[in-house]
Order: C-alpha cells, then structure tokens, then sequence
C-alpha cells in the first residue's frame, strides 16, 4: 500500500504588481536529506481524512492554520512517485494566504522557506511532477482571475 501525504500549494497576491505576476507560492525547504524545496505536506494520522491532514501539516510545518487560509474550490492535484522503493501518493490543494503579511513559521522539519512566483518556485521544486503541479496552480488561478 501506498504512503499517502496531504498538503496545500499556498500563495498569496503580492500589493503592488498586476497579475499574474502578484501571485507568489511558499516552499519550504527541508531540514533533512538533500534539503529540497516543497509546499507544506505531510501523512495522513489513522482516521484523518485528506483535507484535515493538510490543514494539520501546513499549521505544523508552516504555522498557518485554517484561519489564515482560504482554500480554493475545485482544484487538487495528485502526485504519485516513490520513496524509497515504495511508492507515494501526496494531495495538494490550493489555498490564499488571506494575509499577505501573516508570518510563516517554520518546525524543526524545516530551515527556511521562500514566497517564489511561478518559475523561481518551479526551479526550487526542481522535480518536474511538483513543477507541474505548480504551473497548473498558476493557469487555474489566472483562469480563475479572468473571469472576476
């Protein structure tokens, strides 16, 4: 059976720059093993569903809960790699910082973070899955913003 994880793709519009180039994606980047760069995520505890899970994890590992994001109807993605020789589901939704200001905190899972716009975040990410799973956030987002 596979491992399976859950978190969001957060952004936020950054004030002062017309889109889409005001949307910018937080990465954080891991305190272990080759230290890459990844939206906040983590596994799923027994008897958790999906999406609390990636409420739980982007409070733990980030320290935005519910109360700061918005979550974005209508889009999640899967991604599907291995681990260690055994395979890997991770769920990413997507949620807006709802204040651009609001501080990240980081555990001890992680040493730094990054609010990136689309092709820096995507050079961080440096997988070409999550790079995937980041330019489908940008288009759902612009298409999203087209039509307000």
């Amino acid at each position: 059976m596979a491992l399976r994880a859950c978190g969001f793709i957060v952004f936020r519009l950054a004030g002062c720059v017309a889109p889409p180039d005001n949307i910018e994606y937080l990465l954080l980047q891991t305190s272990y093993g080759k230290h890459h760069w990844t939206p906040p995520k983590g596994h799923v505890d027994p008897g958790e569903d999906d999406l609390t899970t990636a409420l739980r994890e982007t409070k733990e590992e980030a320290g935005l809960g519910a109360e700061h994001l918005q979550v974005i109807e209508g889009f999640v993605q899967e991604l599907r790699y291995e681990v260690g020789g055994r395979p890997k589901e991770v769920l990413y939704w997507l949620a807006e910082l709802k204040d651009p200001g609001t501080a990240v905190t980081l555990s001890d899972e992680h040493q730094d973070y990054r609010w990136s716009r689309l092709e820096d975040a995507c050079t961080l990410a440096g997988y070409k899955d999550l790079q995937d799973t980041l330019r489908a956030a940008q288009r759902y987002l612009e298409a999203r913003q087209d039509k307000l």
